[in-house]
């Protein structure tokens, strides 16, 4: 299979000191099954390693994991950074056990949206409702998911 057009790239990892690697490798696996071009930069990785390798690949989207409830201060000026680097317009995803305690679901989307996110999901999401929303949100709806250039 030859094509000219580009697969979308997604720079994966677990933000912050946070070892939680089995959602990391299964979001991997479903990208990367459904045509993605994934750069998983793994766990315990900083906001600036997730804007290095964005740069290096020229990714397409950040998706950001965090599952030991330290999301919130964590994620705290991760759009300022990639504004500041270039990056300015990159698609950002967060998703996972963002925040510490019990808080309601629509506050803690809220607060994402606010930090520069355009798509938070709670625990426990579906790979397959991620993956769809990066199809719509990238425009690459068919398969596998390459650009439209």
């Amino acid at each position: 299979m030859n094509s000219d057009k580009r697969k979308k790239t997604i720079v994966l990892g677990v933000l912050g000191v946070d070892a939680h690697v089995v959602g990391n490798k299964i979001m991997a696996h479903a990208l990367e099954s459904e045509g993605f071009k994934v750069v998983n930069i793994g766990t315990f990785s900083s906001q600036e390693d997730f804007i290095r390798a964005a740069i290096e690949s020229a990714a397409d989207a950040l998706l950001v994991a965090s599952l030991c409830g330290h999301g919130e201060l964590e994620c705290r000026g991760f759009r300022e950074k990639c504004i500041e680097a270039g990056l300015g317009n990159i698609h950002m995803v967060v998703g996972g056990n963002l925040v510490v305690g019990k808080q309601k679901w629509e506050e803690v989307e809220n607060c994402f949206k606010e930090m520069g996110f355009n798509r938070v999901y709670p625990p426990g999401v579906s790979p397959k409702k991620v993956i769809e929303d990066l199809k719509n949100d990238l425009k690459c709806s068919s398969e596998p998911c390459r650009g439209n250039s």
